[in-house]
């Protein structure tokens, strides 16, 4: 009996947010009395699957098959199932994210299990199995008690600190007997980010709004990014603009983030944008209209014309750097 984890790569390197939701599996076993396995899919080194055992795996059960260096939402979620039943397991862990929305629920119906979708804290076992999350497009909070058997719980990205220990884990291979269904999704082709820090993944984000003027100005984040080494977002406007990719919209419609720093730059902070940004443990916001009510949310405040302020911003980035190296 033990809490299960699916652990997401990228050709073999394996995500930050999956280290986070091995850690939260960790501590879910711990509280409940069991060990943590983890699910890893398709081709990563034996060291690096050994290596979560840092993070509180146990065990780690790898399922190597070409087919599934796609993905392969159905044969994913037939492996979590397999896994779970093999190991008697209550609890199934996922992240919140593209594949983790695509998955959780499959595995969930197969097992006739509650779901709970982004979690942001370790379940509180003592009365029940009560799981906090966020609520209204992160307006406020609701907690959940999850009643069935076996619970599938979807893990925020972001959501805690990665606590790194000694620990290794022990590796097994595991086949799966698949179903020509499971493998019904064809990948023509991959378009892939070079270069950019991934937005859901990224500790630190820029982001700019409208009162950037033009795509011709977007050098005056791109800069500040570079300095920090942090990722790049923007506002729905932007994007519907075409001033910027549509993948780096954030806000109700675009991408919920969750990192350390959010720095909003010409963004006046619409309710919808809020919603995708709010769950960031520091928001610094700068807009020359000291009315706009992104500064209700920031945790610091910059009034000012961005023009004017990233530059000099960037700047005394560039020099706190030179002096601390």
């Amino acid at each position: 009996m033990s809490v299960i984890v699916l652990v997401e790569h990228t050709e073999g390197v394996i995500k930050k947010k999956s280290y986070e939701a091995v850690q939260y599996a960790a501590a879910i076993a711990q509280k409940t009395g069991t060990t943590a396995t983890a699910v890893v899919v398709g081709n990563v080194a034996e060291s690096d699957m050994q290596g979560l055992g840092n993070y509180g795996a146990n065990k780690v059960l790898h399922v190597a098959d070409n087919r599934l260096n796609s993905s392969q939402h159905r044969a994913f979620a037939r492996i979590l199932v397999t896994v779970a039943k093999q190991e008697n397991s209550t609890v199934i862990v996922t992240l919140h994210d593209v594949n983790g929305r695509a998955i959780a629920p499959r595995v969930a119906i197969q097992l006739k299990a509650g779901l709970i979708s982004g979690s942001l804290s370790i379940p509180d076992t003592d009365n029940g199995f009560v799981v906090k999350k966020s609520a209204f497009s992160g307006k406020a909070f609701a907690f959940v008690n999850v009643s069935s058997d076996i619970k599938v719980v979807m893990l925020a990205p972001n959501s805690f600190p990665l606590v790194k220990k000694e620990g290794s884990a022990v590796v097994e291979n595991l086949t799966v007997n698949f179903e020509d269904k499971d493998f019904g999704i064809k990948v023509v082709s991959v378009d892939k980010i070079t270069g950019e820090v991934p937005l859901s993944d990224a500790d630190l984000v820029v982001s700019g709004g409208r009162g950037l003027k033009g795509p011709e100005n977007w050098g005056l984040i791109e800069d500040l990014a570079k300095e920090l080494g942090a990722a790049t977002a923007c506002s729905r406007p932007v994007a519907d603009a075409h001033w910027r990719p549509h993948h780096e919209h954030v806000g109700q419609t675009g991408g919920t983030i969750r990192p350390s720093l959010y720095i909003a730059a010409g963004i006046s902070g619409a309710i919808q944008h809020l919603a995708g940004v709010s769950g960031s443990k520091t928001i610094v916001v700068i807009n020359k209209d000291s009315e706009a009510p992104f500064f209700k949310a920031a945790n610091y405040g910059v009034v000012g014309d961005v023009m004017e302020v990233l530059p000099r911003l960037t700047e005394a980035v560039r020099k706190f750097k030179a002096q601390h190296h």
